[in-house]
């Protein structure tokens, strides 16, 4: 057992881990319960989630609890400066509010030899009984329960040797990779089992992988559907099977995979902001799929420019019943998010009663 996993092994995690003011502490921290509504919050954001005519657009992040486990020590814990139990080093970058790894990190000398090299995590030794009853204490049983499952099989492949070396297995070493994502997914099977097991109701998986940069995605859509498609597809049915939704989180313009997102069974993308055409993809997908688009409020606009850009979010995506609003907001003004939520439910509660004709 290598010394990062020995680490993870004896830490107590029925104790919390994260800094405050961390992403992982925001997200495991109790929101406060949303009241006044005439239906489930979670029940209706699943409608949405599985494009089952909801009773109001859900507002993306606000209406969910996210289960972030300190037992999964795919970042350091606490998350700043440091390794996760793969040995990868990871920095914190404060500008960006979030962590990379530390240029030059290598857990191999070469990917050839990842076989012979690399230390997979014994799960069996962790405490996750332990913090999933601690993780549970905040979770709001009204909201719908998402795991962000982070560092999907790419991903972790590139973090852990540099990313052009990364690229150039998927040419020179083909069957080898597929090898390493097989026993990838089956890692991610045998994670998610903790999770479901210890973590009380889990609703949906939220699963992490980067697939592109801000002008295309990383892989031509051949690659994708040879390398990256076949064990991605494996690990996503298993969760599937278990009864759970599938969000995906895939920075990049990764738009060109939409196909491939809906073939391998995938509900929800929350694409990248501002390089993924919304228009686009609602027109194109927005039967099949659901997305959360940005609702943004710009700085200084008062109530009314508030209620009206709120309206004319839903007017324009409301109609598949398949679009949540991400509501971005001024920071230092939090009442121009109460008003753009409180507008959001009222408007599109009216909407989709008569959209789909209730009373």
């Amino acid at each position: 057992m290598g010394k990062f996993m020995e680490t993870a092994a004896h830490r107590d995690y029925s104790k919390w881990w994260q800094k405050e003011g961390t992403w992982p502490a925001m997200f495991q921290m109790a929101k406060p319960p949303i009241t006044g509504r005439p239906y489930s919050v979670k029940e209706n954001y699943i409608r949405c989630v599985k494009g089952e005519e909801p009773y109001w657009m859900p507002a993306y992040f606000t209406e969910s609890n996210i289960i972030w486990p300190d037992a999964m020590e795919e970042h350091p814990v606490p998350e700043e400066d440091g390794y996760d139990w793969w040995g990868v080093n990871w920095q914190m970058v404060d500008s960006v509010g979030g962590m990379i790894t530390k240029p030059g990190t290598r857990t191999i000398s070469d990917f050839a030899n990842w076989k012979e090299e690399l230390e997979w995590p014994d799960l069996s030794l962790v405490d996750f009984k332990a913090d999933g009853a601690k993780i549970q204490q905040n979770l709001d049983p009204d909201r719908v329960h998402i795991y962000e499952c982070v560092e999907g099989l790419f991903e972790r492949l590139h973090e852990m040797i540099p990313f052009d070396e990364s690229l150039v297995a998927f040419y020179e070493e083909p069957e080898l990779l597929a090898e390493f994502f097989e026993k990838m997914a089956d890692y991610k099977i045998e994670s998610c089992s903790k999770i479901f097991e210890y973590y009380g109701r889990v609703d949906g998986v939220l699963y992490h992988d980067d697939w592109g940069t801000q002008r295309s995605g990383f892989f031509s859509n051949e690659m994708f559907d040879e390398q990256i498609m076949p064990e991605t597809s494996r690990f996503l049915k298993f969760v599937k099977d278990q009864g759970k939704f599938i969000e995906l989180h895939s920075c990049g313009k990764n738009i060109q995979y939409v196909p491939e997102m809906i073939e391998m069974g995938i509900d929800m993308w929350n694409p990248q902001l501002f390089i993924n055409e919304p228009d686009l993809l609602h027109s194109k997908y927005g039967k099949q799929m659901t997305f959360a688009f940005p609702l943004t409020i710009e700085h200084g606009w008062g109530e009314e420019e508030i209620r009206k850009a709120t309206r004319d979010f839903v007017d324009h995506f409301g109609e598949n019943g398949r679009v949540m609003a991400f509501i971005m907001t001024d920071m230092s003004d939090p009442k121009q998010g109460e008003i753009a939520h409180d507008e959001l439910y009222n408007y599109s509660l009216e909407y989709y009663n008569k959209l789909y004709g209730r009373k």
